[in-house]
């Protein structure tokens, strides 16, 4: 009796081992043939060139390297008394070329009273010269009022402020320091971009649509982030053709035997962040797909294993 105890006890030792690595088994065989994941994932997001718009020194400088600012905060200031300075030089011009107008228009109108009404003879040649000088007035005036307008948008622009909300990264200005326009002196990272781009294998393309249900894991986290497919990228570089001296197709005449699936960028939008999660542009990520015609809860491995 004890011997066939024994023996039952071993069967439903060696069935339950044979059916738990078979339930293991299936659940490999589903998330690596029939699920699209991949491992080649990572955190991305638009990164803004903060430069200033204007030339000079710095004189202040509000923020600090991996300090998050919103849209429209002060970043810093450039000296301004060049710019008042030419302001004021440009609001000096518009006041002598509004002068020089209102005489030109007043001997415009002085010479078009004497022709018309006291019968004094006026030389066409005399009121077209009016005619001219008043124009001309005019042109310098209104290009005076666009010199003033650019001096006053130059005054505005001294001062440096944020395109977008998001951390600064390796920013390292100092007051005393010369920036030129145009040349970028730090970069902003626009968290509301924040994004996963996972990079497929493109067997698993015909799997994957616009708006199927995403599971992201964060290497070093503990947790999963839920979103869903917003893009499939719509091209990708081919490294085996370039342009040839002749602008013909330059193509590798060597072959490879051992062809490796193409990686093609799926672009995906998280749906909800926790707090705790640090999205860091770069971060390394496994993203696993679910097929929206499945209907199927997402099967997550690293879900199973954490």
């Amino acid at each position: 009796m004890r011997a066939m105890l024994l023996s039952l006890t071993r069967f439903a030792t060696t069935s339950t081992l044979a059916l738990a690595a078979g339930f293991v088994g299936w659940g490999l065989w589903v998330h690596y043939e029939q699920k699209p994941w991949t491992r080649d994932g990572r955190v991305r997001a638009d990164v803004v060139a903060v430069a200033p718009d204007v030339s000079g020194l710095v004189s202040n400088v509000l923020v600090s390297d991996n300090q998050l600012v919103h849209k429209g905060d002060v970043l810093f200031r450039i000296d301004r008394e060049r710019f008042t300075l030419a302001l004021r030089q440009a609001e000096a011009v518009v006041s002598g070329r509004a002068a020089a107008l209102e005489v030109a228009t007043k001997d415009l109108g002085r010479y078009r009273a004497l022709d018309a009404k006291n019968n004094i003879a006026i030389s066409k040649q005399q009121l077209d010269a009016a005619v001219s000088t008043q124009a001309q007035a005019k042109a310098a005036y209104e290009q005076a009022l666009a010199d003033r307008d650019l001096a006053r948008l130059n005054l505005e622009r001294s001062v440096v402020r944020a395109p977008v909300n998001g951390p600064m990264t390796n920013f390292d200005l100092r007051p005393g320091a010369y920036v030129s326009a145009g040349k970028g002196v730090a970069a902003l990272i626009d968290e509301d971009s924040l994004h996963v781009e996972g990079y497929f294998e493109e067997t698993k393309l015909p799997m994957i649509g616009i708006g199927d249900e995403a599971v992201v894991h964060l290497m070093g986290e503990t947790g999963d982030l839920h979103g869903h497919v917003e893009g499939i990228a719509g091209g990708v570089e081919d490294r085996e053709r370039s342009p040839g001296v002749s602008l013909l197709a330059n193509v590798n005449p060597t072959f490879s035997w051992v062809r490796l699936a193409q990686r093609i960028p799926v672009r995906i939008v998280l749906d909800r962040t926790p707090d705790k999660t640090r999205l860091v542009a770069g971060r390394t990520a496994t993203v696993v797909i679910n097929p929206a015609k499945e209907g199927k809860p997402v099967f997550s491995l690293f879900s199973m294993l954490n």
